[in-house]
């Protein structure tokens, strides 16, 4: 009962970090009939939109602080800064599905010349797509494991099964993430 009540405010919530576990495992929830997916998916887009709009402005609200200055004034910086204002496409769009940049992107493109509608419109458009991707893997993730596994009963089996999961996709993330660097 504490997951159909507040489950769908802990996605919304988790969605303001690096969010994909969460969503996976409210997919898996969903398939689980404990959520509704429509929901999860809607809960998803607003929490990782609402969030990287916040980050979005709090980089064109200190872009001129001087500990900003200073990481822009470095060329790597205004090298990576003069891409994402050719090719804001490019970056906003792939930007979430980004381990580890997903923080930091909206940020940047706040320093960046990107205007706030373009950023909010693409924001949009990424966050909808990031939401229904996640949703449906985890949801798909629970169709799976249902065949492999007969109907699974009881929440603690649920629970750690979804979590195993989670575990599962945060190391491919690390290892993915570790192996590119």
């Amino acid at each position: 009962q504490f997951i159909v009540d507040y489950g769908l405010w802990a996605v919304f919530g988790g969605t303001f970090l690096e969010g994909e576990s969460v969503v996976v495992f409210a997919g898996f929830l969903a398939h689980q009939r404990l959520l509704h997916l429509p929901y999860v998916v809607l809960c998803a887009f607003a929490g990782s939109f609402l969030a990287d709009q916040l980050l979005f402005y709090l980089g064109r609200r200190y872009r001129e602080h001087r500990y900003v200055r200073r990481i822009r004034d470095k060329p790597a910086f205004e090298k990576a800064l003069s891409a994402i204002d050719r090719y804001p496409h490019g970056f906003i769009l792939p930007l979430r599905f980004l381990y580890g940049l997903r923080t930091v992107g909206p940020v940047a493109l706040g320093v960046s010349q990107v205007s706030p509608l373009r950023f909010l419109v693409l924001n949009a458009i990424a966050a909808a797509i990031w939401a229904l991707c996640f949703s449906l893997l985890g949801y798909a993730f629970g169709q799976t494991i249902e065949s492999l596994l007969g109907r699974l009963h009881g929440v603690e089996t649920k629970l750690a099964v979804a979590a195993a999961i989670g575990v599962a996709i945060w190391l491919a993330y690390f290892l993915y993430s570790r192996h590119r660097r």
